[in-house]
């Protein structure tokens, strides 16, 4: 049995995960905004899960951001600003005087659907995690590629393609403004909506205006649905995943994953792609689920 340990900016959420995958314990706590208290709280998640089992049990911690390969310190996670520049998973190890694996919870997500979620019987699994951002996890057999900056994965971070920040009419020349981000994630999607028709919804609700076909509406997520397709585009060209498994907030509103499949392939070199769009198995579970399996000999 492994714990695992999902940390955000919100909340903490816990699991006990058995060998064959069942789980147990599920639970989660509001998180501190507070560095030391985090360590304090999850101190006392570990040693109650510890007594519980009546044995010393492997720890994974899945949180946004990553540490750094150079210092070992945590590293983009500005949602989280008590965790950066910290050194998370030293204090952790000393804290429950045990190793203890931390890894990026995009990372986390895909390593679960790899393993026995929607992707397990695929090589190359990449998770896409569309929610208040936009990132994402590489894995190949079964295992997390992060490579020697710990951020393999991170397309929403890439410019926008020039032809869909043309259609945009971009005219910024603030680089994090021209983002993949910054345009198809949660937070991105409702300003740019709010701005462009002078209202104020949240994603969700442009998303049910959509589906009511409300003209706006439609407009909008079909420059949305573009803008997906064209970045997803330079990932398979790149990587060519036998498949995308797709996470987040944002995800959960999309039912058209076909049909952004079928538009990908406008954007790939030889106009052909053979992986398959999915949706996870595990859904928001994923992360935590990954975060146990962090601690495992063989992840399979």
């Amino acid at each position: 049995m492994q714990i695992g340990i999902d940390l955000g900016a919100t909340k903490i959420e816990y699991v006990v995960l058995k060998d064959n995958g069942d789980e147990t314990n599920r639970s989660r706590i509001d998180c501190p905004k507070d560095y030391s208290k985090i360590i304090f709280e999850i101190k006392q998640i570990v040693n109650n899960l510890d007594k519980e089992f009546n044995q010393t049990l492997p720890v994974g911690v899945c949180h946004p951001g990553v540490h750094s390969p150079q210092n070992g310190l945590v590293k983009n996670c500005p949602n989280i600003n008590w965790l950066e520049k910290k050194p998370f998973q030293s204090d952790l190890r000393k804290a429950l005087d045990r190793e203890v694996f931390c890894e990026n919870d995009a990372n986390c997500f895909a390593l679960s659907e790899a393993i026995d979620g929607s992707g397990k019987h695929y090589k190359i699994v990449y998770g896409i995690i569309l929610g208040s951002g936009a990132g994402g996890g590489l894995v190949i057999d079964k295992k997390i590629v992060s490579g020697p900056n710990g951020v393999a994965g991170e397309w929403g971070h890439n410019q926008l393609p020039f032809v869909a920040a043309k259609k945009e009419n971009v005219e910024s020349t603030n680089l994090r403004e021209l983002e993949i981000e910054s345009f198809i994630s949660g937070l991105a999607l409702a300003k740019r909506f709010n701005k462009k028709y002078k209202k104020n919804l949240k994603t969700n609700e442009i998303f049910q205006l959509y589906r009511r076909h409300d003209l706006d509406a439609e407009q909008f997520i079909d420059d949305f649905k573009l803008n997906l397709a064209m970045s997803l585009s330079t990932i398979i060209n790149i990587l060519d995943p036998d498949c995308f498994v797709f996470g987040g907030g944002v995800s959960n509103e999309i039912d058209f994953l076909s049909e952004i499949e079928s538009m990908v392939k406008k954007f790939i070199i030889g106009k052909e792609y053979e992986g398959v769009f999915l949706k996870p198995k595990y859904g928001d579970a994923s992360g935590v689920r990954g975060a146990a399996r962090l601690g495992r000999t063989a992840t399979y």
